[in-house]
């Protein structure tokens, strides 16, 4: 069986800290990718609205 059928999120919530940019925003492109739903949080409001427009 693939890791990804084994390592599945759906209908769990991740909420990743430092998410604009770098190792933060890898884990929650991956997380969203395993089918989580991802809160993103960072220092500035219009980093996450970036991450957060990019995602969608």
């Amino acid at each position: 069986m693939k890791i990804d059928k084994k390592f599945r999120l759906d209908n769990k919530i991740a909420i990743i800290t430092g998410a604009s940019k770098g190792i933060g925003k890898a884990i929650a492109r991956a997380l969203g990718e395993q089918g989580a739903r991802v809160v993103v949080s960072s220092r500035k409001q219009e980093a996450v609205d970036e991450v957060a427009d990019e995602f969608a």
